[in-house]
C-alpha cells in the first residue's frame, strides 16, 4: 500500500505526457531511394530496384542529425503511384525517392525524380504526391512549400478534406511566388533570367483537424496526405553538386505541412515523462 501514491504519481505523469502529444501523425513514414525498373499504367504502379531506406541519427539532440541511405534486404519494391501523372513523368532507369506509410512499398504517397544518375543524383526536377514528406531539394536552388486549409465540415478524426493549399515558391532565400490554390489550380514562376521555371499544381488533399471547433487537442491518427504535381525546368548550363541528404525544403517565412513520425506510438517527450515516473517508483521501493 505504501507504493500506491507513487503509482498514482507515475500514472498522472504519464497521462500529462500523453496529453502533451500534439494532434497529428502516429503512422510511420518510410522513405526509400532506388532505380525505376517498371512503370505499369495497367496496374497504376511504379517499381524500384536496389532500394535504400533513408534514416537519421539524432544523437543527443545537441547537434545536426546525421542522415544516410541504408540498403534494404530486398531487390525490388512496388507501390501504386500517388497521381496518374507520375506514369508519364517517371521512366525506366530514373533515380527516384519514394515515400510510403506504415511500411515499405505498397502505396507511394510521394515520388521525386532526381536529376542525374547514380549517387550524383541529389536534386529533383519533378515531384508528385505529398511533396512535404520528401527529404529532397529541388534543382536550381528552388523550393516549394504548402500548407493545406481544412474544411471543418468534412473531418474524420485528425484529418479533414482540404479546401485549398497555400503554396509558396522560393528561389534561394527569397519567396518569389505565393498563391492559395483550390484543387486543380496551379502556380507558375519563371522570373529568373536563366530560362528556369517552376510549376506547382494542387490536385487535392487533406489538412489537420486540430484548428477546427470540436477537434482541438485530438491526438493520434493518420497524418494528412495531399497530392501535388511539381515540375522544374533547370537553369541553362545547370551542374549539380552532391550534398548530404540533410537539407530542408522549407524557407524561413513559410511553414510546410510536414509531419514527423516515430515508430513508437508515444513521442520522446511522453516517454521521458514515463521514465521520470518509473525512476520515482524505483527510488520509493528502495526506500521501503
Amino acid at each position: 500500500m505504501k507504493n500506491v501514491p507513487c503509482l498514482i504519481l507515475c500514472a498522472a505523469l504519464l497521462f500529462l505526457g500523453i496529453c502533451a502529444i500534439p494532434a497529428g501523425a502516429v503512422v510511420l513514414q518510410v522513405t526509400v531511394r532506388g532505380t525505376v525498373t517498371d512503370v505499369s499504367p495497367a496496374n497504376n504502379t511504379l517499381t524500384l530496384s536496389d532500394p535504400q531506406q533513408y534514416g537519421c541519427d539524432y544523437g543527443s539532440g545537441t547537434s545536426a542529425p546525421v542522415c544516410s541511405w541504408t540498403p534494404l534486404n530486398t531487390s525490388t519494391l512496388t507501390g501504386t503511384v500517388p497521381d496518374a501523372a507520375a506514369l508519364s513523368v517517371f521512366a525506366r532507369n530514373d533515380q527516384v525517392v519514394a515515400v510510403s506509410l506504415g511500411g515499405t512499398g505498397g502505396t507511394w504517397i510521394a515520388l521525386a525524380k532526381l536529376y542525374g544518375s547514380g549517387a550524383s543524383a541529389d536534386n529533383a526536377t519533378d515531384e508528385t504526391g505529398d511533396i512535404g514528406s520528401l527529404p529532397v531539394a529541388l534543382i536550381g536552388d528552388y523550393a516549394v512549400t504548402a500548407t493545406t486549409v481544412p474544411n471543418c465540415s468534412a473531418c474524420t478524426g485528425t484529418t479533414c478534406t482540404a479546401t485549398g493549399s497555400n503554396v509558396t515558391i522560393t528561389s534561394g532565400t527569397m519567396n518569389v511566388a505565393y498563391k492559395t490554390l483550390s484543387p486543380g489550380e496551379s502556380l507558375f514562376f519563371n522570373g529568373r533570367n536563366d530560362a528556369s521555371s517552376v510549376n506547382v499544381s494542387f490536385m487535392n488533399g487533406e489538412a489537420l483537424s486540430d484548428s477546427c471547433p470540436g477537434y482541438t487537442g485530438l491526438i493520434g491518427g493518420v497524418q494528412p496526405v495531399s497530392d501535388y504535381i511539381v515540375h522544374v525546368v533547370p537553369p541553362l548550363g545547370m551542374t549539380v553538386a552532391t550534398s548530404p541528404a540533410t537539407q530542408s525544403n522549407a524557407p524561413t517565412t513559410v511553414t510546410a505541412s510536414v509531419t514527423t513520425t516515430q515508430e513508437s506510438g508515444l513521442p520522446f517527450a511522453a516517454l521521458g515523462v514515463l521514465g521520470v515516473g518509473i525512476a520515482i517508483l524505483a527510488v520509493r521501493r528502495r526506500g521501503d
